[in-house]
């Protein structure tokens, strides 16, 4: 009961929020891009492979349910896990993550093909829909350290591909902002509870999914149609 309460009281925060948000008739999605459409690829990237297989990526933007259910919809992800990375198992609660003293971060390890997408791709729709990467520790209603913008890297060539691409992004002036996303190691990541895991498939009609997270699967569609699966 414990866990279901302090999912009920962050969404009676975000309830309230919408309906003030909708209130003045404003509506702002992805606030620090300039234009969706003008997030570019990267231009070192990892190749295709030649053969299907299964690797990881792990990412952290806000509350992780938007992320999975971005990233489940992409084509050549096998799988997309709600969880937490940053701190040690021991505080990999919900309840202790949202206190933002963990070193946690609301994340999502997504399973992927690489023969079908790239390490860099994915990239690209982290970047262009899923969250905005010019806000710091906070992701649209969400405040605080756990919600803060992380790529995860698992091994040195993905760290190399997320730190030229941030930087080339900055340079290109792409964001209003600059983009204050970390690239750190993976140390661990730790799957969240059960009732995080697919919420916004589970949930379509909650004020909080169609407000925030929705509209992102909606943009998918529409900026990505050639990745965009509607499984």
């Amino acid at each position: 009961m414990a866990r279901v309460g302090a999912v009920m009281s962050r969404l009676s925060a975000h309830i309230f929020l919408l309906f003030l948000v909708l209130g003045v008739g404003t509506v702002v999605s992805n606030a620090g891009n300039a234009s969706l459409n003008a997030v570019p690829g990267p231009a070192i990237d990892a190749s295709k492979a030649a053969q299907p297989g299964k690797q990881t990526a792990v990412i952290a933007g806000g509350c992780f349910w938007g992320i999975q259910a971005v990233f489940q919809h992409v084509k050549g992800v096998i799988n997309a896990t709600s969880g937490y990375s940053g701190g040690d198992a021991r505080t990999a609660e919900y309840e202790i993550v949202s206190t933002g003293e963990t070193g946690h971060a609301e994340s999502v390890k997504i399973t992927y093909d690489p023969s079908q997408i790239t390490y860099g791709e994915l990239l690209r729709v982290f970047f262009s829909v899923a969250h905005d990467p010019t806000e710091l520790n906070r992701q649209g209603p969400d405040e605080g350290t756990q919600y803060r913008s992380v790529i995860f890297f698992g091994s040195d060539e993905q760290k190399k591909i997320a730190q030229a691409y941030i930087a080339q992004l900055d340079t290109a002036k792409v964001f209003s902002r600059p983009i204050v996303t970390q690239v750190v190691p993976l140390k661990a990541f730790y799957p969240a509870e059960a009732y995080h895991q697919d919420y916004a498939t589970r949930h379509p009609d909650q004020p909080y999914i169609v407000f925030n997270d929705a509209p992102k699967v909606v943009h998918l569609r529409q900026e990505f149609p050639d990745l965009y699966t509607g499984k």
